[in-house]
């Protein structure tokens, strides 16, 4: 028997589906800093030279994320538990493969990733849930498949609760976290700590938080 489906997977999808074409509108493109961009190619380059197995880009939203890893020579495709979003990337970008699914349960076989990207999408996700989507990390990537994750941070744990976004009721949970905090349960799901960068919140721009990006591996 299928196990019932968490609460906050619900939450974040009905969410999404109600916010995605203004998020896509109004975000069309989540890499304008060139950090962002520096690291993903590094992530790619990382991909290629580990071997020709494809990238998962889970969270892939509108899409735009999986389609510059595909311009990189990357072979990608998206999850996201959002039909709308996946909708949305499907026709954007209609030469790459998008499909509804959740990062703690992947419906993928062991061992069959060449890297993980989730870039922003780990902080829907609660505290007693994330080693799930970990342990589902080790289980699908190949030996030494990078991962590349991104997501808001600060100091201190904390959150955000939103019920309104671009004029749209929402319920959608925001969990902030600590490089060290998301290293830790990397490291007890059996991937390998790489590198940490954080990039301090930009006073002209819209980031009132600062970002941290881990990138990790499978072992060898």
């Amino acid at each position: 028997m299928t196990p019932p489906e968490p609460d906050f997977i619900h939450a974040t999808r009905t969410s999404y589906d109600a916010i995605a074409k203004d998020y896509a509108s109004r975000l069309p493109d989540g890499l304008s800093h060139p950090l962002d961009r520096t690291l993903i190619t590094a992530f790619a380059e990382l991909v290629t030279a580990n071997g020709p197995a494809p990238v998962a880009d889970l969270g892939s939203g509108p899409g735009h994320v999986a389609a510059r890893l595909h311009d990189l020579g990357v072979p990608v495709f998206g999850v996201d538990v959002s039909p709308a979003m996946v909708a949305l990337a499907r026709a954007a970008h209609p030469r790459l493969r998008f499909h509804v699914g959740s990062m703690t349960s992947l419906n993928l076989p062991d061992a069959t990733l060449g890297g993980i990207l989730a870039l922003y999408s780990t902080i829907h996700v609660p505290d007693a849930h994330l080693p799930a989507a970990f342990a589902e990390f080790h289980r699908t990537l190949t030996p030494g498949a990078p991962v590349l994750l991104a997501f808001q941070t600060g100091p201190e744990p904390g959150g955000l609760h939103l019920t309104e976004r671009f004029g749209q009721e929402i319920d959608l949970h925001y969990y902030w976290r600590t490089p060290a905090r998301v290293t830790d349960l990397l490291t007890a799901a059996g991937l390998e700590l790489t590198a940490t960068v954080t990039r301090e919140p930009d006073p002209e721009g819209e980031q009132t938080r600062p970002r941290a990006f881990v990138l990790a591996r499978r072992p060898r």
